[in-house]
């Protein structure tokens, strides 16, 4: 039975419409509320591990140890390379997990197209990019991009808003999110 966690910094902030998807697809889902619960799957042997989006920073690891557990799952699984998604915060994390710089930049909120460059075109990313798919953008940090990640996407605020890595697909925006799951947003 093929398995996924997904690591919750907020429960507002889920898998929305891909969890529709994953469950088509046979997977069952486990959530993880960070700081809550234990991590008790194991982070090579589970299929696939997603780490969301949170309100919190990425370095900001004195008030929220979970993420030294959260940075240890994501360098285990790059190393293992074994199928990773990390969302907004969860990208931050696996930047910095990885040796790259996480901080304040702009404040990117609201509806917008990315840019992807010639290795997002290529990527699972490429309809998004080819069609000028707006997706939400909600994030005032950013990171550098980690030794040997391919850059993905990006728009004139945010030069980073997707990476890949062997298996593992980093993203700044949440592609996750359509209307119908936003409200849940703004309340």
């Amino acid at each position: 039975m093929k398995t996924a966690a997904v690591i919750c910094h907020a429960r507002f902030l889920d898998l929305a419409a891909f969890d529709d998807t994953l469950r088509a697809c046979g997977y069952p889902i486990r959530y993880y509320d960070a700081g809550y619960d234990a991590f008790t799957f194991d982070p090579v042997d589970t299929d696939l591990v997603m780490v969301l989006g949170g309100p919190m920073g990425a370095y900001e690891l004195e008030d929220y140890p979970f993420i030294a557990d959260e940075s240890a799952i994501l360098r285990a699984r790059v190393a293992a390379d074994r199928p990773t998604l990390a969302i907004c915060l969860g990208a931050q994390i696996l930047a910095q997990a990885l040796g790259a710089r996480v901080y304040a930049g702009p404040k990117e909120i609201g509806w917008a197209p990315v840019t992807l460059t010639e290795a997002g075109e290529r990527s699972v990313l490429c309809d998004i990019g080819r069609d000028a798919i707006p997706v939400l953008h909600w994030h005032g940090d950013t990171f550098d991009l980690p030794d040997g990640a391919a850059r993905l996407a990006s728009t004139p605020e945010c030069e980073n808003q997707a990476f890949s890595l062997g298996t593992t697909l980093a993203l700044q925006f949440h592609p996750e999110v359509g209307a119908r799951h936003f409200e849940r947003w703004l309340i």
